[in-house]
């Protein structure tokens, strides 16, 4: 890792920094929504927030609702959000930015949450997830064969009332939603949005890996762990990430003194 050459990324007049959350800034947990940057994240993320000409998001999954509650972020942040797989936003300059939502769309979402619930009533360890535009099977507490027994459950119901619905599995979580937005394209606006010169993006799922192949050859991928990726850098826990994240801030700033 201290052999990387930062200095096409670092060089830039406007970088922005995208980083996916669960996994990458916050240990993956159980329970959803105890999830919390680590330490060392957190106090990366904030140094990057202070470097000059250096826009920080965070991009998820989680619903924007959601994940400002796990971020522990508030209005006067000055980091912007993409949450839903980038079907939604937060920025400091024009708060909550959503793309208009279908009605007919909205109410199948809300039947299949509840079908989808009442058909893995009993299972333990499984929990299903209202999402903004879906749905998400949680299985990190279940044993194999639960998990296995849910995912069929579930995957039929979205397959005969929603065969159009995308899906993506991630850390012990399937995931269905009426939109085909995905990292790469919250990527792309957030870059349009901050007009950054270059991005780099972390992530460590399988979802990351959109936003991760999206990138072109002056930006910068970082894939936390040991998984195939299409990154250029890899790290391998959240500790070494933050370090990476920490230079990046040193450099920034030193590349403006």
């Amino acid at each position: 890792m201290s052999a990387v050459d930062l200095t096409a990324v670092t060089a830039v007049d406007r970088l922005l920094v995208a980083l996916d959350f669960d996994g990458t800034l916050s240990p993956l947990v159980d329970e959803p929504m105890t999830a919390r940057m680590s330490a060392s994240a957190r106090a990366a993320v904030e140094r990057l927030v202070e470097a000059p000409g250096t826009t920080v998001a965070l991009v998820s999954g989680r619903s924007l609702r959601d994940l400002r509650v796990i971020a522990e972020h508030e209005d006067s942040s000055r980091i912007f959000l993409a949450g839903s797989h980038g079907a939604e936003f937060w920025s400091p300059e024009r708060g909550v930015v959503t793309h208009p939502e279908d009605a007919a769309a909205g109410a199948l979402r809300e039947e299949l949450q509840r079908r989808a619930e009442a058909a893995t009533t009993g299972m333990r360890g499984v929990w299903i997830e209202p999402k903004t535009f879906g749905l998400g099977v949680h299985t990190r507490s279940a044993d194999r064969a639960t998990e296995e027994d849910a995912r069929r459950r579930v995957d039929a119901l979205v397959a005969e009332a929603a065969p159009h619905w995308r899906r993506r599995t991630g850390h012990n979580i399937v995931e269905y939603a009426f939109r085909s937005e995905g990292k790469d394209s919250a990527v792309a606006e957030l870059r349009a949005w901050t007009r950054a010169d270059a991005v780099v993006f972390a992530g460590d799922d399988v979802t990351d890996e959109d936003a991760l192949r999206s990138l072109s050859a002056d930006d910068l991928g970082i894939h936390v762990g040991d998984r195939q990726s299409a990154a250029t850098l890899r790290v391998p826990d959240i500790d070494a990430l933050a370090d990476v994240l920490v230079r990046l801030a040193t450099e920034r700033v030193a590349r403006a003194q």
